[in-house]
């Protein structure tokens, strides 16, 4: 058993997703990203933008304004701000301030979400988005929603690095004494960690047993499995399902079974707020659109029970400063997922840390 001092921080240097992509219009939407308050709207063309959300003037926030074309009007005194960030007209003057501009943030729509990057803008790659392709893929379908979640994002990660959790948090719905029991592989990279469990010859589950029946007109002894991955610095995607036992699934044969994948990724709004983005997808009966609406429906009461026990959890960290966390087995994933981001945000502070002194009085 191992103790863990939960440091503070997030790195700068990731892409993070802003909002979904049908969040984003024709009209000016802020959102908080890192402690930074930014403003979101879509060009003319479509393509998404970001920017600080601060007029350069007064500081009044831009999305109190209002989009003309593709600009940025203050809402306050009409300082006209284009997609670049910079100014381009002023009130009752023709000469501008060349410092009036704002902070453009680099953004890019990708896998159903606009993601933006917080850090150096010369390292942005667009490569480097997570892969979340389920969502846009058309051989799965399905739908998710965003929780404001009133806790570190670091905890919305730990809850999915450890599903044992479902035994107690959700008994009624994915929740079995085999998910708890059952051993598990726990693998990392670099930037990733991979948890790997899988339970043969069970019952399944409420959730999995009425996609059995859906699929196969009957429920029988299943083989369930979850393989877990996170994808540094917030990107968590669970492979999951359930297949009769014995039909193959557990040596690479999933196709008399259900699976799914629950895409989730975690925005950190501030040091003890966050949006957590989360859809579930399937690769059968794709066009029922009542199926993907009756699942949305259930993995929302899911995620609705965790976000009462995340944020019952930062409230009692918040009481409680100096404790740590104590590690036991089945914490492997979130310990690696935290090693990593620490890895990162120690990777960007390095810097700072090395930097010369600041001159004193000599002595």
């Amino acid at each position: 058993m191992m103790q863990t001092k939960t440091t503070s921080g997030f790195p700068m240097n990731a892409w993070y997703a802003a909002a979904y992509d049908v969040e984003v219009g024709r009209e000016l939407m802020p959102r908080a990203v890192c402690n930074k308050k930014l403003v979101l709207y879509r060009r003319a063309d479509n393509t998404p933008a970001v920017l600080e959300d601060a007029c350069w003037h007064r500081l009044l926030p831009l999305s109190k304004g209002r989009l003309d074309g593709d600009n940025v009007v203050c809402g306050y005194h009409g300082l006209v701000f284009n997609p670049g960030g910079r100014c381009i007209q002023m009130p009752s003057q023709e000469t501008l301030n060349p410092s009036a501009c704002v902070r453009v943030f680099p953004a890019v729509e990708r896998h159903r979400f606009v993601w933006v990057w917080m850090g150096d803008p010369a390292l942005a790659d667009p490569a480097t988005i997570p892969d979340m392709h389920w969502n846009d893929d058309p051989a799965w379908a399905g739908d998710g929603r965003v929780i404001h979640a009133k806790c570190d994002y670091r905890l919305v990660i730990d809850n999915l690095m450890d599903l044992t959790h479902e035994t107690f948090v959700h008994g009624s719905s994915l929740g079995q004494r085999a998910v708890a029991e059952a051993p598990f592989e726990a693998a990392h990279a670099e930037n990733t960690a991979t948890i790997t469990r899988w339970m043969l010859d069970i019952d399944p589950p409420p959730f999995w047993a009425y996609q059995l029946r859906k699929k196969n007109g009957e429920v029988v002894k299943a083989d369930r499995w979850q393989i877990i991955n996170f994808e540094a610095p917030c990107t968590v995607t669970i492979d999951v399902g359930v297949a009769p036992a014995g039909t193959g699934a557990a040596q690479g044969d999933r196709s008399k079974g259900v699976n799914g994948y629950v895409l989730n990724t975690i925005t950190p709004e501030t040091d003890t707020t966050c949006h957590y983005f989360w859809s579930f997808c399937r690769n059968y009966n794709l066009h029922e659109q009542g199926l993907t609406q009756t699942l949305r429906e259930g993995v929302t009461r899911v995620f609705g029970e965790d976000e009462k026990i995340l944020e019952a959890q930062q409230r009692a960290i918040l009481e409680h400063p100096d404790k740590v966390f104590y590690n036991l087995n089945i914490d492997a994933g979130a310990m690696w997922a935290r090693r990593i981001i620490d890895r990162m945000v120690a990777a960007e502070q390095a810097p700072f840390a090395t930097a010369s002194p600041a001159l004193g009085v000599a002595p």
